[in-house]
């Protein structure tokens, strides 16, 4: 007997057939694309460069070289085999001593060591996107919402959403003031979401910004603090680009700004990483630190579903307890982002293309608000089909981030070497000569027309997660390229 796809989605569960992973949306294509063309300098160099992915892959060396100097902190060398079997054996939730006391001094670093941070709130989880996701477990029923301002990272409609139920409300931000979060914008998002009879919970934000690149002043935190405290709802801060700060003004941490605030601290949440700010996506190791006893017992039960493996909290805990090579890594880390994000601004800015003035992150945010025939958000992903199919570079259109403003564009600069870094700005150099050539934004578009680029997109699909299809599962996956990157002829 013969069954169809909806026959078998009938026999599955409402998550596992649900259309809010947001794997549709052109964030996740533009992996897709590179997944299926990865640029190479000489197997395949007229391929894909992947300009999507935020990891920081400039400081490897550092780590390698620790490694060689550290072999004891390895369970899986002869120097290290003697602590195998009581690494191996069961570890309790809380997980090693050694590996929070590492995490919190980190935490503290990064801060300006302004905060001591408890090793017995660090509650473990499987990256980042774990963290962010047992903390929605632990304040919200399914439902419920929390504001967000934007534009804000893409994964969060995944993250936040996709298997809690929650819904994200976003907190318009505008360009005309560097994309500032203002109480104005705070009240009108939550008067908004209250008027739609829908039950907000908190707010949640980035700090660096992903995707702006930017850091929270002290003014805008406090002014944050005081808008949750009056609403009696949560403020969850991801913080795990604190360390990639690489220029003025410096990172300041929630908990410092709540040290001289008269508020309530239980509704103050910190989620961490070591993604970004060591470089160790691969690790998976997610941390959430809250002002809530409840909280954080909750999470640490919650916790059990994705731990860190102790061989990792072995390893690490050796690593962020040398605080010689800690304080050399960030360091040196911050140069070599400061110096990388120097080049490629500088670069754009020779061929006309300016940025937002930003001093963290691994990535910045690009205005392309001028090359769009006009400004709306079908526009935008017109143009990012052309840089992703003719000018083969993998940027994130900033609708997927929920930008209210067409013609921005997240671009990552810490994930490749010096050479592909030319090699991408050779290439928007020539699509930019190309367009000057043609006379203007409105003769490159009748160009493009010319080549016959048709599009597959229509502003009403772009966030129709009914759409997407249901063997989309991971942008790592080998898929092929999907029809709504593929240029048609």
């Amino acid at each position: 007997m013969e069954f169809t796809r909806n026959n078998n989605r009938q026999l599955l569960s409402k998550i596992a057939t649900n259309d809010r992973h947001g794997e549709n949306t052109p964030y996740f294509e533009g992996w897709k694309a590179y997944d299926s063309n990865p640029f190479h300098p000489t197997q395949n160099p007229q391929g894909v460069i992947q300009m999507g992915l935020a990891e920081n892959q400039l400081c490897f060396d550092l780590i390698e070289k620790w490694l060689l100097e550290n072999p004891d902190a390895s369970i899986c060398t002869a120097e290290g085999v003697d602590r195998f079997r009581d690494i191996a054996i069961f570890q309790d939730y809380h997980g090693l001593k050694e590996f929070r006391q590492g995490i919190a001094k980190l935490m503290g670093r990064v801060g300006g060591n302004r905060v001591k941070f408890d090793p017995n709130r660090i509650v473990m989880s499987g990256g980042a996107t774990g963290a962010n996701e047992t903390v929605m477990f632990c304040l919200a029923d399914p439902g419920d919402a929390f504001l967000v301002p934007s534009p804000y990272y893409a994964a969060f409609s995944r993250d936040l959403r996709w298997r809690t139920g929650l819904e994200i409300v976003p907190v318009d931000c505008k360009s005309s003031n560097n994309f500032r979060i203002t109480r104005t914008a705070l009240e009108e998002a939550y008067e908004k979401a209250q008027r739609s009879n829908i039950n907000v919970k908190g707010v949640i934000i980035a700090n660096p910004s992903n995707p702006l690149g930017t850091v929270l002043d002290k003014e805008t935190m406090r002014s944050l603090v005081s808008f949750v405290n009056d609403k009696s709802i949560h403020l969850v801060c991801d913080e795990i680009y604190a360390a990639t700060v690489f220029g003025s003004p410096r990172f300041i941490s929630i908990a410092e700004i709540i040290q001289d605030m008269d508020c309530n601290r239980d509704l103050i949440h910190i989620v961490y990483s070591l993604s970004k700010d060591m470089g160790l996506p691969g690790f998976r190791v997610g941390i959430i630190y809250s002002f809530n006893d409840d909280v954080m017992n909750c999470a640490r039960k919650m916790s059990s579903f994705g731990l860190v493996s102790s061989q990792t909290q072995f390893l690490l805990a050796a690593m962020l307890n040398d605080e010689e090579f800690v304080g050399n890594f960030l360091r040196e880390s911050s140069k070599r982002l400061a110096k990388r994000h120097h080049v490629f601004t500088k670069g754009l800015e020779r061929v006309g293309i300016s940025t937002l003035k930003s001093n963290a992150g691994l990535f910045f945010w690009m205005d392309m608000r001028p090359l769009l025939k006009e400004q709306t958000v079908q526009a935008e992903i017109e143009l990012w089909r052309v840089i992703i199919n003719k000018v083969k570079l993998n940027v994130s259109p900033g609708s997927s981030f929920q930008c209210s403003e067409p013609g921005w564009f997240r671009v990552c600069f810490a994930n490749m070497d010096d050479e592909t870094v030319q090699v991408a700005l050779e290439r928007i150099r020539e699509f930019m000569h190309q367009g000057k050539e043609e006379d203007g934004v409105s003769e490159k578009s009748k160009h493009w027309r010319k080549q016959n680029l048709r599009l597959s997109f229509s502003s009403s699909r772009l966030y129709n997660e009914s759409l997407m299809s249901p063997h989309m599962i991971s942008p790592h996956s080998p898929i092929p390229q999907s029809p709504l990157v593929r240029a048609r002829t």
